[in-house]
């Protein structure tokens, strides 16, 4: 069966490079080498997929322009705000930034894209193939609704939706571990708490001894 990712992914130099570099065998069953004609999977996103992708409150989109050349920006907003419109489709609402357009302008000329998202406290990351589709907010208000987030003080200028060609959980091993504020403040509580019921002790062996005096 092939792993719908690597299929896309496995250009004939990139195969041309694991011939080279000597991974070929390890790759040949997945990525149509073997057999081109196995059933594609990794191309609906399920449970795991679903609550990954609601835990992130930002990712990185590379497009290609029409000139060739590639671009990569990152998206970021409240926790969630890349939704699951259903298992083969995610959306988000494009808020006004610098206004330079990059990303919009080449999903114009090519709608591929690919997504990366990060965990990386966790070291894990999902990487998503997918086809963009952009349009202004009042041009699709069904959508617009869809992914509007209210209580996000931003202006929301286009609603994005992806189509989801493949993804792929890649390796964790040279991820290094970096924290948010939220998540090094729930490693924090413990000790918070120790510390808590410590001074409260320290009180109370203070007075006690005060007592004795």
């Amino acid at each position: 069966m092939l792993h719908k990712y690597l299929e896309l992914a496995s250009t004939p130099a990139v195969k041309a490079a694991r011939q080279h570099y000597g991974s070929a065998a390890q790759y040949a069953r997945i990525d149509g080498t073997l057999d081109p004609r196995g059933a594609p999977r990794n191309d609906r996103i399920g449970p795991e997929e679903a609550a990954f992708i609601a835990a992130r409150d930002g990712f990185y989109i590379a497009s290609v322009s029409e000139t060739g050349w590639p671009y990569v920006q990152f998206r970021g907003g409240p926790t969630g705000f890349l939704q699951i419109l259903d298992d083969r489709t995610l959306g988000f609402t494009d808020f006004r930034g610098n206004r330079q357009y990059l990303t919009t302008g080449n999903v114009a000329g090519n709608d591929r894209i690919s997504l990366f998202l990060m965990d990386y406290a966790q070291q894990r990351r999902l990487k998503i193939f997918g086809r963009m589709r952009i349009v202004d907010v009042n041009d699709d208000p069904e959508l617009a609704a869809r992914l509007s987030l209210p209580a996000y003080r931003a202006t929301a200028e286009r609603a994005v939706s992806i189509s989801v060609e493949a993804f792929d959980w890649n390796c964790p091993q040279h991820i290094t571990p970096r924290f948010t504020e939220a998540e090094i403040a729930d490693l924090l509580q413990p000790f918070k708490t120790r510390m808590t019921a410590l001074e409260a002790e320290n009180v109370r062996l203070r007075t006690a001894a005060s007592g004795l005096n």
